[in-house]
């Protein structure tokens, strides 16, 4: 048995799946679409997901403490994206500018 974690619109969720050995990446992502839609991973039952939801997201295998196979499905995260114009990343200006004034 393997358990299979999704992170979707801002929930995250763990579901047990039975796997026939090693499954692609794409499989993987084909599996979530149909245990979502099934209403298999509690908190995510979303009949109409879309066959491409999970398209670009990032698949991630480990193994638990005891030896269980654990496949993560997630967003990919932007680390070293150019920062959007207002958005707080640790850039020299925005920490200066946003440090308090000690001693004044």
């Amino acid at each position: 048995m393997t358990t299979l974690n999704i992170t979707y619109d801002g929930m995250s969720a763990d579901v047990p799946v039975e796997l026939d050995g090693h499954v692609s990446d794409a499989d993987v992502r084909r599996i979530a679409v149909e245990v979502v839609r099934s209403g298999g991973v509690p908190g995510m039952h979303l009949v109409h997901l879309r066959d491409d939801a999970f398209q670009n997201y990032v698949v991630d295998r480990f193994r638990g403490a005891r030896g269980e196979d654990r496949i993560y499905l997630r967003p990919k995260v932007p680390f070293g994206a150019p920062a959007k114009q207002g958005s707080w990343c640790g850039t020299a200006e925005n920490l200066e500018s946003a440090a308090p004034s000690i001693g004044t």
